[in-house]
C-alpha cells in the first residue's frame, strides 16, 4: 500500500470535467485507489463519491493505492493533479 499527499495544481480545482478524468486515470490501474481530505475518504473511481469532494486548486489530499500497480498508479495521479503534460 502506498500512501502519498499531494497539491491539485489545476487551476479549476476538483469540478466535474476535472473529476472525470482524474477517474479515467485511477480506473487504468487494476489497484484500489483512494482520494483522502481532511475526514473524508472515497473511492479515486466513484462519481459520486468524488463528486461530494469539492476540493479547490492549492488543496491537499492524499491519494492512497493498494494492489499490483499502486506504484505507476499514483505516478500518474499526481502527474495529472500537478497538471503536468
Amino acid at each position: 500500500m502506498i500512501t502519498k499527499s499531494m497539491e491539485i495544481r489545476i487551476p479549476a480545482g476538483l469540478e466535474p470535467g476535472t473529476i472525470a478524468l482524474l477517474i479515467q486515470t485511477a480506473s487504468q490501474y487494476d489497484s484500489k485507489v483512494y482520494v483522502q481530505s481532511e475526514n473524508k475518504k472515497v473511492n479515486a473511481k466513484s462519481l459520486m463519491g468524488m463528486m461530494t469532494l469539492g476540493l479547490p486548486e492549492g488543496s491537499v489530499l492524499t491519494i492512497v493505492a493498494d494492489g499490483s500497480d499502486e506504484e505507476r498508479a499514483v505516478e500518474d495521479i499526481e502527474r495529472y493533479l500537478s497538471n503536468e503534460k
